[in-house]
């Protein structure tokens, strides 16, 4: 990577210098500039990874100088150098963030060291920020996928509860976008700059649960070595998202009682009340009233935590979004195998259609990645497909054709009969009269393509 580096003094002796001294690193391009406009015109137009200046500034005062850096370049250090060292200065420059502070005369080996530790800084720093901007793009609402009615009643209800630090709880069949729905409304929200802490219940073990959640101080237990802040503690100033809350033993319940009510919790072994500022947002894929009925869940804590709730439709109750969600998927794996654009074919699309999907958006997502991985062309067909989508579709179509044609009438013979028998005659009759055009010999029986196919190989006519 090459750094761009603006030194901006008023000396040319000193820019010289500086200049010199930077010869040796040959990853870094320096810039110079001789007074604060040009400095200012620069950080206008250009973008820099370090700023190295003095503090003798004619234009301006040497704090405005500095202000008007940050307001133009926030995210870049800046090492200060001057030969009018002193306490108060060095107070002053730093207030205004400056990244480090150095008299002159300096050695290089000292503004060798602090250049490359302001560089790595730099680095890091916007780093963050490009990660934190992608995180806030890809859990935008607009990007989440779904025109159904539920979802636009489901985006329009977190779009509102993102603004507020009410507790919310998420809803829904396993696989239908629950962390999705707690990640959007934290990146949506004015906590959005803090963390963001995910714990699934059901994935710690219930001895260890407590000490993640509440932290332990040192000689809490044996092997206590050290105080431990928990996940609520970690979580301030941001969301703590609590997956699987269902999976909470009693006891624990009780203690996230107090945490949801009074945002206060003491660490195991400890006498400490400690305050946490945390917003809450619970999940499950449980029916928590009728836990409540029968005393799995406490009723106290359930209706702390749902104060708004959210539930999340199953793929199957919105349909229309089955093919969008899938070429969403398909975009994504392409691109992330490195493969030329894939698309669905007719076929596959009906085949989804038809499909229960019980594992939800979840399982779609994994019948992509591996259809991807599988097509060696730009077409995704049933033959990329796991069986039991296909024999799924198979019972779907034999439904459907047997209630449209009841002219057809049958009577099985008093000996009885194969139906597996009848049906590979059914198939090879259909070959026949199409000639062998699958397609054709597939619309004769009603069957898509791809069951059609199923058959064909279930009874090795398929060369």
């Amino acid at each position: 990577m090459a750094y761009r580096v603006l030194i901006a003094d008023d000396e040319e002796r000193m820019r010289r210098v500086l200049a010199m001294v930077f010869e040796e690193m040959r990853d870094v391009k320096v810039v110079t500039a001789s007074n604060c406009v040009t400095t200012l015109d620069y950080l206008d137009r250009e973008r820099f990874h370090l700023i190295i200046t003095d503090l003798k500034v004619p234009e301006m005062g040497r704090l405005e100088f500095l202000r008007a850096i940050k307001s133009k370049a926030s995210d870049i250090p800046i090492i200060v150098l001057t030969a009018y060292g002193s306490v108060v200065s060095a107070i002053d420059v730093m207030k205004e963030g400056v990244f480090d502070y150095l008299t002159t005369p300096f050695e290089n080996d000292i503004l060798n060291l602090a250049v490359k530790r302001a560089l790595k800084m730099g680095s890091l720093t916007i780093e963050n920020k490009y990660l934190r901007q992608a995180l806030e793009s890809q859990y935008n609402f607009g990007n989440i996928i779904g025109n159904s009615p539920q979802v636009v009643e489901v985006l329009r209800l977190v779009g509102e509860v993102s603004k507020t630090d009410s507790t919310v709880l998420i809803t829904g069949e396993s696989g239908t976008g629950k962390e999705l729905i707690a990640r959007a409304i934290h990146y949506n929200s004015n906590r959005s700059c803090g963390p963001l802490i995910v714990l699934n219940c059901a994935a710690i073990p219930e001895n260890l649960l407590e000490s993640e959640l509440f932290g332990y101080e040192r000689g809490a237990f044996t092997s206590a070595e050290k105080t431990k802040k928990g996940r609520f503690e970690l979580a301030a100033g941001g969301t703590f998202f609590l997956d699987e809350i269902s999976e909470m033993s009693a006891a624990i319940q009780s203690k996230m009682l107090r945490v949801v009510e009074s945002k206060e919790l003491e660490r195991l072994g400890g006498t400490e009340t400690i305050k946490v500022d945390v917003r809450i947002i619970c999940a499950t894929n449980k029916n928590l009233e009728d836990w409540v009925k029968v005393g799995k869940f406490r009723e106290d804590l359930y209706y702390r935590i749902s104060v708004f709730p959210v539930t999340l439709p199953p793929l199957r109750e919105r349909r229309e979004d089955i093919i969008p969600l899938a070429k969403h998927f398909l975009k994504r794996f392409s691109m992330k195998m490195g493969k030329a654009p894939i698309i669905l074919s007719k076929e596959v699309e009906k085949l989804f259609m038809v499909h229960k999907w019980e594992g939800n958006i979840r399982e779609l997502q994994n019948v992509i990645e591996r259809a991807v991985i599988l097509c060696k062309g730009n077409v995704i067909t049933s033959e990329h497909l796991p069986v039991s989508i296909v024999r799924g579709s198979y019972t779907v179509e034999k439904d459907k054709y047997q209630a449209l044609d009841t002219s057809v009438q049958f009577d099985i013979p008093p000996h009885g009969l194969s139906l597996d028998a009848l049906e590979k005659q059914l198939v090879t009759q259909a070959l026949e009269k199409s000639k062998n055009n699958k397609t054709k010999a597939a619309k004769l029986l009603g069957l898509t393509r791809g069951t059609f196919r199923y058959r064909l190989q279930k009874y090795g006519l398929s060369n």
